[in-house]
């Protein structure tokens, strides 16, 4: 496999496209911005490119106009940066195979057009919006599938000539003609498509004077010398009218691999309408691009392995196109946490991972806490670090460490005396013993022995029960009846601030 470069594009409302340039790539179709199914797309070509040798290019496909989405560009790149997918060139990184917008790459599109009309291999259209659109109802009424009935493919030169010197509205069509040669799809095999047959001739420059993807797609990559296209299996009928345009133009196209689709667990096609499945939405969650990455190529094929919890280095290393089968992918969301839970688990146990991790968590602690945290400790490294520590492989995700359950760990808890006693007379009695262990036990706190202590502890009491007792260090120490084992948090909260929470409990039993 010749090393070379891997393309993203897109289109109409930024539609995406990934390409492996000269040894580039080019994948499917997204509007709007990033979801799902368009990631999975970028990072098989991605992981294509790097196997390979390659560079990860992004092209965005700005030609419709009419369907443009303010901040859809650079939320595209923005979200392929921390998918940890970024692209090597790209409207914001540059580099040599650009311009990336096809909106700069007019004149390239404009030329071609121009060289097919004059090779008698592409004619100018100039049907009505208010005729095509009678020509599909009629089609439809009679139980047909909607062409173009090719009519302007017939006119004469000299027809062709007054029109266009009224300055009539008009569009630039392909001429399509049997006799499509097979080709070989790197997934699907052998594959041919008499599209002359069930198509009318497509349209390739538009009447505002913009390229439709049919025509965008095949100049750009021979333009950026695209060797490898990666893209949707929705694309495999339309490769046998871009391979004739290939003809049409003596250009060699590209080697052609069609990826299965992304689908939902029940067979469903995955819609951009399920807001969840956009990427910024899984980013706003907490979920980790590595859990988003893994569980996307867990449900796929492609791979040597399906463990979880794979990096992409591994993804990379494990990567074999041979792999991938022509079944749908399909995917179950419901694991996604667990995929989540298991890359927290190994970033918590990274020393240098952490430290992101510890930086976020601050972030988030102060954003959701501000004003109720009365001991600024709770926001120093050391203290999150044990935290994070002490819960991994228990949660999921860090937005966990922010909910209620856990705001024990940053604000201090308030009680009531009538809950203090609902559990037992014995309160103040079983505060003096918790400070008395933590002044014997030091700064030396570990769960497992302090699991020990504290039943031991227990028998000290005259009436309260083992259960009572934890009940009333749990409330005491986080106001609350659920959530880590009574040993785990005080050891998350360390020696001070139990005797801080505890001394409260005493003089509240004082005052009773």
């Amino acid at each position: 496999m010749a090393a070379g470069k891997a393309t993203l594009c897109t289109a109409g409302i930024f539609e995406l496209k990934w390409l492996y340039c000269h040894h580039t790539w080019h994948g499917e179709n997204i509007n709007s911005f990033l979801h799902l199914g368009g990631l999975r797309t970028a990072l098989y070509n991605y992981i294509f490119a790097k196997k390979y040798g390659g560079s990860f290019i992004l092209r965005l496909e700005d030609t419709d106009q009419s369907r443009l989405v303010p901040g859809a560009a650079e939320s595209i790149e923005d979200m392929l940066e921390w998918a940890g997918i970024p692209p090597d060139e790209s409207p914001r990184q540059g580099g040599t195979a650009g311009p990336y917008l096809q909106s700069q790459r007019l004149d390239l599109y404009s030329q071609t057009a121009q060289q097919l009309v004059q090779s008698g291999h592409a004619y100018y259209c100039f049907c009505s919006s208010q005729r095509l659109e009678l020509l599909k109802k009629e089609a439809l009424r009679t139980g047909q599938t909607p062409r173009y009935d090719n009519r302007c493919r017939h006119l004469r030169l000299d027809q062709v000539q007054d029109k266009l010197a009224q300055g009539a509205s008009h569009v630039i069509r392909f001429r399509l003609e049997a006799g499509v040669e097979p080709f070989q799809d790197l997934i699907f095999g052998w594959n041919r498509h008499e599209v002359a047959q069930v198509e009318g001739d497509p349209v390739v420059i538009k009447a505002d004077g913009f390229p439709t993807y049919h025509l965008a797609n095949i100049v750009d990559d021979h333009y950026m010398k695209i060797s490898h296209v990666l893209r949707g299996s929705e694309w495999l009928i339309s490769t046998s009218k871009h391979l004739l345009m290939y003809r049409a133009l003596g250009w060699k196209p590209p080697t052609f691999g069609h990826l299965p689709l992304l689908m939902n667990k029940d067979g469903s096609k995955l819609s951009k309408r399920q807001g969840d499945i956009f990427i910024q939405s899984f980013q706003k969650d907490g979920i980790l691009p590595e859990a988003l990455l893994d569980i996307t190529t867990n449900c796929g094929s492609g791979f040597n392995t399906h463990r979880i919890g794979r990096r992409i280095d591994e993804l990379i290393s494990e990567f074999n196109p041979s792999k991938i089968t022509t079944h749908s992918a399909l995917l179950d969301l419901e694991k996604l946490p667990e995929f989540n839970r298991i890359h927290l688990q190994q970033q918590i146990e990274d020393e240098e991972q952490c430290s992101l991790l510890v930086k976020d968590l601050q972030g988030q602690i102060q954003q959701v806490h501000t004003t109720e945290i009365q001991d600024k400790e709770v926001l120093h490294e050391d203290y999150i670090r044990r935290v994070l520590h002490l819960r991994k492989g228990h949660i999921s995700s860090l937005k966990e460490l922010v909910s209620p359950l856990y705001s024990y760990l940053w604000v201090r808890p308030s009680f009531s005396s009538q809950q203090v006693a609902a559990l037992t007379a014995e309160a103040q009695h079983i505060a003096s013993l918790v400070l008395r262990l933590i002044e014997e036990r030091g700064e030396e706190l570990s769960v497992d022995r302090l699991g020990k202590d504290l039943k031991n502890m227990a028998k000290q009491t005259k009436a309260t029960k083992y259960r009572e007792v934890m009940k009333l260090l749990r409330l005491a120490l986080s106001g609350l009846q659920q959530g880590p084992s009574v040993a785990e948090m005080m050891v998350s909260l360390g020696p001070a601030e139990i005797s801080h929470r505890f001394q409260k409990l005493l003089q509240l039993s004082d005052n009773n």
